[in-house]
């Protein structure tokens, strides 16, 4: 019998195939004995939407949110237990609220990453209320969209400051196609931002706690073959990079679980978008990843609860802002220091002990379920519940063929 048990609540919303993958190797891994000698369990619950005291005691250790971004009354429950309760959270609800898009391109322009030209626009239409709409005729200045369109440079993208998988964005090649997307927009508050024309491949970094997986990404594909299995689309120094910046973001922002999106032209790294608050990580788009992604969430949601890590609301922008405004640091010393911050939050030494001294029989756990018909089940009800019953053969070939490729490759 454990000694100490630890609730971890899940706060979804449509998403079912992780969750119950997440939840069978949780039961799978059982006790773990931590450093202070004690045996510790941990056990899920997913968390209902109700209505909620402000004084009220959660019974949640960790919560692991794939919902508050988009709705309100999760993410006020969030910041409750959050600021009252110290329940740990993997992404702060409090910087996804306030620094959306448009402040994660301020802050790592400002620390010297390569982000795109970027401008942000006034709204096509006010806002649907009648202060924003006497102030906007009275103060908001006529300016020339095609003139600033021109400054950053076609072809460019219109893109939402906030926006999220992929809806609003567009590519805009002329002034015809600037108009008719900035008419589209409506009441939404859009950025310009120049395209970095010819890039070498597109790579996605997912990173959960201090462990990243950089994918190579080809968005013109449907979404089951976007992430192409392939182990060295990048060169030694340029993945490292990749990693870092990804890193960066999540520790400057309190994000544990995030994905970062950078087109590599060259030996140049570009990000593009890394405010991500619900990563794309199901298994009919990971696919040959998704046993990777379920090990190191495993890892570290238990290394959480079973260390007592403590949730740093915080930020320390200061000292990011630091290295980024230094004129006699180079770019490869800042992308140092950024990488050296990012293990300090991410208390990367710590956590690697603790998982080759306390859980060093994950990969032989998830290699063991992905062979079991336990996995195999999941894989053919996600697949049923997501593709016409036509197409359900085409997708069960496709997707057992790649989990096929890892089970031979962890073998």
């Amino acid at each position: 019998m454990a000694d100490v048990e630890h609730t971890i609540g899940l706060l979804l919303g449509t998403e079912d195939d992780w969750p119950r993958a997440y939840e069978a190797l949780l039961r799978r891994l059982g006790v773990v004995t931590g450093p202070d000698g004690r045996t510790h369990r941990a056990v899920t619950e997913r968390v209902t939407i109700e209505p909620f005291n402000l004084r009220d005691k959660p019974r949640h250790d960790l919560v692991i949110d794939r919902l508050a971004y988009w709705y309100y009354h999760p993410r006020e429950w969030l910041k409750k237990i959050s600021l009252m309760d110290d329940v740990y959270l993997l992404n702060s609800p409090f910087t996804f609220q306030s620094m959306e898009k448009h402040a994660a391109y301020c802050a790592m322009m400002r620390l010297g990453l390569k982000v795109p030209e970027t401008v942000l626009v006034p709204y096509k239409n006010p806002l649907d209320n009648s202060r924003y709409a006497y102030t906007s005729a009275r103060y908001n200045k006529e300016f020339d969209l095609d003139a600033t369109a021109e400054r950053v440079g076609y072809p460019l993208y219109m893109k939402p400051y906030d926006g999220g998988a992929w809806v609003g964005v567009s590519k805009i090649r002329n002034s015809d196609e600037l108009h008719a997307a900035y008419d589209a927009s409506g009441e939404r508050l859009m950025h310009l931002q120049a395209a970095v024309e010819g890039y070498d491949v597109f790579a996605r970094s997912l990173t959960i706690g201090p462990e990243t997986m950089v994918m190579k990404f080809r968005p013109e594909q449907p979404m089951h073959s976007r992430y192409e299995v392939d182990h060295g689309f990048l060169t030694a120094d340029v993945g490292q990079e990749v990693v870092t910046i990804s890193r960066l973001v999540n520790a400057f922002f309190r994000w544990e679980f995030n994905s970062c999106e950078s087109l590599v032209r060259g030996t140049e790294v570009h990000p593009i978008d890394y405010a991500n608050a619900c990563p794309d990580v199901a298994i009919t788009s990971l696919h040959y990843y998704f046993p990777w992604a379920m090990s190191a969430l495993l890892r570290w949601t238990v290394f959480c609860v079973v260390t007592g890590r403590k949730a740093t609301l915080d930020t320390d922008t200061a000292r990011y802002f630091a290295i980024g405004d230094d004129p006699s640091m180079s770019y490869e010393d800042k992308l140092g220091e950024y990488r050296r911050l990012a293990d300090e939050y991410f208390e990367t030494e710590r956590y690697e002990e603790f998982c080759d001294k306390h859980m060093g029989n994950v990969d032989a756990i998830v290699y063991d379920w992905v062979t079991s018909d336990e996995f195999r089940s999941l894989l053919r009800e996600t697949v049923r519940a997501t593709y016409p019953v036509h197409e359900h053969e085409k997708f069960l070939g496709h997707f057992g063929g790649l989990i096929d490729a890892w089970v031979r490759d962890h073998s």
